[in-house]
């Protein structure tokens, strides 16, 4: 055994500096991803959402009316921004995921007030995300004590005293007992098939590479769009399978309901899984081993977790992040799923969230093609 010497660690370690600089895209990846980590939980994840989008039904206008709006509002957890004054509308809304709390302010409410009767406000709160509405619902107990505060002076003075003035009676709807399991699992349908399908299609031309089976596509007599094709399709049914799997287990260990079309959550989810292996497909584009393909994949994955919905409330991200978590067929694809089991909804309310999936599969196939079609150049 030799002695030991120092210049052939010196030797050692020029070596490995010179082939980690050589090798940009491990490099890159060993900055990014603890940049992106530390971006994402610093900015970007918040326990506490606010202004959440909320629909009024008004059939009593008057100033306790517009008193409560205010109190509300000034709460900071609510953003009355849909007034109606029919109940199967606000419905709607909240099977579209367009708001997250209806407030109903019954007829009559103004003069049972001052009579001293008692009357009762409905909040109909989405609670298919519990934590989501959690500290909104919160917020609406020290309601009836606060809202008419400035309200019941001079004449109504006598009121004052007695408490409340009103009650808020909240229904949570589509999941009542705020189980969070009906939450997780559906989601859960979304990230299993996020990671391994961009996982499983990203390593399939770099697989290609490193077994020297390449040239072999290279010398078939098929286009960029065919060689895609033949490699994505059995993967959309292994997705198929796993989907349903996932879901026999949510129904029949989990017990999640699902009230809605399973034919119209199929559609959804071969469109979701085409797009995924879209991205999987230019990922292998790129890595020029399975090794970079997999760190390129987290890439993917990671937002795809934080910023979808699935492990913080979606609301309470800041705009920029929520810009960027529309751009995700997986947060589309989350609100489809919960909305169709959870929600019992139909092709309407999940059109909102079919289209920027197929948008999302259109790109993403198109720049697959085009990175395959330079990569045989």
């Amino acid at each position: 055994m030799k002695n030991f010497a120092v210049h052939r660690i010196y030797a050692m370690l020029g070596k490995e500096f010179i082939q980690m600089r050589r090798d940009r895209t491990t490099l890159a990846m060993l900055i990014g991803i603890p940049l992106m980590q530390l971006f994402l939980f610093g900015y970007a994840i918040n326990m506490v959402p606010r202004h959440l989008p909320s629909a009024l039904i008004v059939t009593d206008s008057g100033p306790f009316s517009d008193s409560i709006v205010s109190a509300l509002a000034n709460s900071s957890y609510f953003d009355i921004g849909h007034t109606t004054y029919s109940r199967p509308a606000a419905r709607r809304l909240l099977a579209q995921n367009r708001v997250a709390f209806v407030i109903e302010i019954p007829a009559n409410f103004s003069h049972d007030v001052v009579r001293g009767a008692g009357p009762s406000i409905l909040v109909e709160a989405d609670a298919t995300d519990p934590a989501a509405s959690s500290y909104a619902v919160a917020a609406l107990n020290g309601l009836a004590t606060s809202a008419l505060r400035d309200d019941l002076k001079g004449p109504l003075a006598a009121r004052a005293p007695q408490a409340p003035a009103f009650n808020v009676i909240v229904h949570s709807l589509y999941n009542p007992e705020a189980n969070t399991q009906y939450n997780v699992v559906p989601g859960l349908l979304g990230i299993i098939l996020t990671m391994t399908m961009v996982m499983a299609t990203s390593i399939s031309l770099t697989r290609e590479r490193e077994r020297g089976t390449f040239e072999n596509l290279l010398a078939m007599p098929t286009r960029p769009f065919e060689i895609m094709v033949g490699k994505i399709t059995p993967n959309i049914f292994v997705g198929a399978f796993q989907a349903a799997l996932i879901l026999g287990v949510a129904k029949w260990i989990f017990h999640v309901p699902m009230l809605g079309s399973f034919g119209l959550l199929a559609i959804a989810a071969t469109i979701f899984i085409t797009a995924l292996l879209g991205v999987g497909y230019t990922i292998s584009t790129v890595a020029t081993n399975q090794m970079q393909a997999m760190q390129m994949t987290f890439f993917f994955l990671m937002p795809s977790i934080l910023l979808s919905g699935f492990a913080f409330p979606f609301r309470g991200m800041p705009f920029w992040a929520q810009w960027i978590g529309e751009a995700l067929p997986i947060t589309h694809f989350l609100r489809i799923v919960r909305g169709i089991l959870l929600k019992g909804n139909g092709w309407i309310e999940i059109w909102p969230d079919i289209w920027p999936m197929v948008l999302f599969l259109f790109v993403a196939g198109t720049v697959a093609v085009t990175r395959f079609r330079q990569t045989l150049d």
